[in-house]
């Protein structure tokens, strides 16, 4: 039973994601330090995550309330301008991770190619609002870029100082979409499946190599999903879906060196070294990474390439 299992590495990616994780089991006790002291090391660790997830809850509430401000009654405005503004948290992370690269820190092929397939999934997103005119508004183009601005530099930030916190923070804003597209589709799913749907979302879901469109949807096989795209109906349903694909994705990146490519587990069915190890200097958050540059120079990292 257990061999039929290791031989299947999405029935053993989920079962390791059932498990709950409890941060004082995460690191072995290699110095000898007391119960004591990691009962308090955990419960700092649990206040961090709590004031992280406070601080991202009402960031996120904030750009809520300027979006129901502005859009209310404008859906297609709405959806182009939280388009532009959910795929900002993937090129932030792909320029903070190349800045480690350059200086030698780690280097995570997975998490470059995760994140860009996000990013491409979410340009698309965008192309399909431009298409239905949710940017023929000068205000709603410059509203979304002054944001959009404004979010990368301060997710950049935060990905630097807390990789954990940034990847929650996207989760939020993946999680409002979802909830913006289901509340959308259950209003109005009748008028929509009366309208023809855009051409571009029909060139992504349906046409072509959709090895970008397997990539970030790290929770299910590649292959698995194949959506059909016959009216604007579909066109949202499977966008709303997409969104719940990043949720999950944002969701398991909270876990430090945990992240892998959907196309990475099928490679390896046939190495011995599935690579997926986390090095011994591998790090969280520019500190963490100077520190561990300065105390351990000589020791050798193991670095993870892909082609």
């Amino acid at each position: 039973m257990l061999d039929d299992k290791m031989r299947n590495p999405f029935e053993l990616l989920k079962l390791t994601r059932r498990k709950k994780i409890v941060p004082t089991k995460s690191f072995p006790d290699e110095e000898g330090k007391g119960s004591g002291e990691q009962q308090s090391s955990s419960k700092l660790e649990g206040w961090i995550i709590k004031l992280e997830q406070s601080v991202n809850v009402l960031l996120t509430d904030s750009v809520i309330k300027v979006l129901d401000a502005f859009y209310h009654d404008r859906s297609y405005a709405r959806f182009f301008v939280l388009e532009t503004i959910a795929r900002v948290p993937y090129f932030a992370f792909m320029s903070v991770l190349h800045l480690y690269e350059t200086f030698g820190w780690w280097r995570r092929a997975d998490y470059l190619q995760v994140h860009f397939a996000e990013s491409w999934n979410e340009m698309h997103h965008l192309l399909i609002m431009e298409e239905l005119g949710g940017n023929a508004w000068w205000f709603d183009r410059f509203l979304a870029q002054h944001i959009a601005t404004f979010y990368y530099f301060m997710t950049v930030f935060m990905y630097m100082i807390s990789p954990r916190m940034a990847y929650h923070f996207s989760e939020c804003v993946e999680k409002h979409a979802f909830e913006t597209y289901d509340k959308f589709i259950k209003l109005q799913g009748d008028e929509l499946k009366k309208l023809p749907a855009p051409e571009v979302a029909v060139k992504y879901y349906t046409g072509g190599d959709l090895y970008l469109f397997d990539e970030f949807q790290t929770a299910r096989p590649p292959h698995s999903r194949r959506p059909k795209i016959e009216n604007l109906y579909d066109v949202f349903l499977n966008i709303r879906d997409d969104e719940a694909e990043h949720c999950k994705t944002m969701k398991a990146c909270q876990t430090h060196g945990s992240l892998r490519s959907p196309h990475s587990y099928i490679e390896d069915t046939s190495d011995d070294d599935s690579g997926c190890v986390a090095p011994q200097t591998d790090c969280e958050g520019i500190v963490d990474c100077m520190v561990k540059s300065v105390s351990s120079p000589d020791v050798d990292v193991k670095r993870v390439s892909r082609d």
